[in-house]
């Protein structure tokens, strides 16, 4: 699955979440620090710098990605931690597209 070379799509809902199995799916193709919830609503990673300056350097890089996806995550952060949580608030629980951003931060990440 080459998730990183795929688009967004708008999702003003009327869809289906995910199933758990089809979640766990898309997950096997990303970095092995992304987790799925609990609860199978949303995935998530840690993230950890050297100090602010590098941190706020990848927030922006998520950011970046996330803008030009119009898909936008959770993003709680520290002096060097962030943690960076994906779910799609219109349908209440995964989408394809937090696969797509999550696999497009890993590819840039993994330069």
């Amino acid at each position: 699955m080459e998730l990183d070379k795929k688009k967004c799509v708008p999702c003003e809902g009327g869809l289906e979440p995910l199933t758990e199995d089809k979640a766990k799916k898309y997950l096997a193709s990303l970095d092995d620090d992304w987790k799925l919830n609990e609860d199978s609503k949303s995935i998530e990673k840690n993230y950890s710098r050297k100090n602010h300056f590098e941190l706020s350097s990848l927030i922006n890089i998520i950011m970046h990605i996330s803008h030009s996806e119009d898909h936008h995550p959770e993003v709680t952060f520290g002096y060097n931690t962030a943690k960076v949580k994906y779910f799609t608030y219109a349908i209440d629980g995964l989408s394809e597209n937090d696969f797509i951003c999550a696999a497009k931060i890993d590819k840039v990440l993994s330069v």
